[in-house]
């Protein structure tokens, strides 16, 4: 089985722009509102969301990024000498609300582990969630707070987003992960 597309450029950038409205409507405004994305992709979403809520705001909000390789509860299995890809929060998080972005939402492990590495920088006065898919399979009791797609997949599938900034396109394809590659897996 090939991969399957499951979301388009065009239907990316909608899920994007719908997010970010959600994203102000719920805080209702923007005042002390911050984006952080996870990185990898995360980090090109939260920047993007960022440029959404500007172009119908007017108003920049700070985005930040955060590396949560430390924080991992399966550190031990991914690698020996794990990559760091580096975290840039240049403002204060505390009595902020903290809108943590990432591409797909899986078991909850990685925003548990953002959610512990963001109190090292301070306290917020809330943590919400914005991610590209939800795919389900929970193992914690988290959920997004904003889901620009919801996909049920199998726990046999793989669910890979593509962003131009890291990628050269956007997309969103699903495939099973016997044909995926190993590093694919979200």
């Amino acid at each position: 089985m090939s991969a399957r597309r499951i979301m388009t450029a065009d239907e990316v950038r909608r899920a994007v722009v719908r997010i970010s409205h959600e994203v102000v409507e719920k805080h209702a405004g923007t005042e002390g509102l911050v984006l952080i994305g996870i990185q990898r992709r995360g980090v090109p979403l939260a920047r993007r969301l960022a440029a959404a809520i500007s172009e119908h705001e007017a108003v920049e909000l700070p985005v930040g990024a955060l590396d949560i390789t430390f924080y991992r509860d399966d550190l031990s299995m991914i690698a020996q000498q794990p990559l760091v890809k580096g975290t840039d929060i240049p403002f204060d998080l505390n009595d902020r609300t903290v809108v943590l972005v990432d591409d797909v939402l899986y078991t909850g492990r990685t925003i548990r582990a953002a959610m512990d590495a963001l109190v090292d920088f301070g306290r917020p006065r809330a943590i919400r969630l914005a991610v590209l898919v939800d795919r389900g399979h929970r193992e914690l009791p988290i959920r997004a707070d904003h889901v620009g797609k919801n996909v049920p997949t199998s726990r046999e599938e793989v669910v890979k987003v593509a962003l131009e900034e890291i990628d050269g396109e956007d997309a969103v394809t699903i495939d099973r992960v016997a044909d995926a590659v190993p590093e694919a897996i979200a």
